[in-house]
């Protein structure tokens, strides 16, 4: 386990930001510059394991290729036998789900529109890149106190499969968070950036509700209602939505992916349609961005 102050690489521990399963990330100082990155480092147990490795690598060489304002930008990679990590710009905020845990609803409804827009746009740029992220939930998408969005998490996000390389794809055991997984993700089928926009609708659902669109008593039986219960409108659970936002919604989540928006740039556009999310809450009119 590191310990703050040690210095790994040049990077100088400053404070522990997140634990997972297999990995730590932490808040960083480069000793020659003195300047703050995040630093995400595999667990001793889990440093020598050939799976975590490979996952810990795989989301650093994605997240090396993206450079957008709404993802996080990883900058470099050690593939150190003991102590291998990545570093990413630090940006100083927690993730949506804290704002969920602490019902934090005030601040979700003050910057809805900003999060919703920020989040696709970065979802967009992932996909336009050819990358579906796979794992689109509140824990993925840090939020400072002004709204501005990051992508996190790369962990499992996969390249769209072009021309031949679709003959290579075979069905194994699938990867994702059981209340954000698409019909076809859970299927393990090929995926494209329309799994991310079905789980962008779920994230929506949860962010606006308080709970996410689907529930069961265990996770096959949550699966199984991904595939056979239809749900109900986000202002069945908050009346202070509008009829026009959860339709929206709706369409995000629909079964098919065929019934979804083709990308994100078009749930941008459909989004920016909806006048209002909230009743209580008058907006003013933006242009598209």
């Amino acid at each position: 386990m590191a310990d703050i102050n040690e210095v790994i690489d040049g990077y100088r521990l400053r404070s522990l930001l997140q634990t997972g399963q297999t990995s730590q990330v932490f808040e960083v100082v480069e000793v020659k510059s003195n300047r703050h990155f995040a630093m995400k480092l595999l667990l001793p147990e889990a440093a020598d394991k050939a799976e975590h490795r490979n996952t810990l690598f795989n989301e650093a060489e994605i997240g090396i290729k993206m450079t957008h304002a709404n993802v996080i930008r990883i900058t470099r990679v050690s593939r150190s036998k003991t102590t291998p990590h990545f570093i990413m710009e630090f940006f100083p905020s927690g993730s949506l789900r804290l704002r969920l845990q602490a019902k934090d609803f005030a601040f979700i409804k003050e910057h809805s529109r900003k999060i919703f827009r920020g989040a696709g746009t970065g979802l967009a740029y992932m996909n336009a890149s050819n990358y579906v992220h796979r794992d689109v939930k509140p824990d993925n998408i840090l939020v400072n106190s002004i709204g501005d969005t990051k992508i996190i998490d790369f962990a499992i996000s996969k390249k769209i499969p072009t021309g031949f390389a679709k003959w290579f794809h075979r069905r194994g055991r699938p990867q994702g968070t059981p209340s954000y997984m698409s019909p076809e993700q859970i299927r393990d089928e090929i995926v494209d950036g329309r799994a991310d926009i079905y789980s962008y609708g779920c994230m929506l659902f949860e962010l606006t509700t308080g709970r996410p669109p689907f529930r069961g008593t265990s996770q096959n039986d949550l699966l199984s209602r991904h595939f056979g219960e239809k749900p109900a409108p986000p202002s069945a659970y908050n009346p202070d939505l509008t009829d026009e936002f959860s339709a929206f919604v709706l369409k995000l989540i629909a079964k098919k992916k065929t019934d979804r928006p083709d990308n994100f740039h078009q749930v941008l556009i459909e989004l920016q349609k909806v006048k209002q999310i909230y009743k209580s809450v008058v907006e003013k009119p933006t242009e598209y961005e």
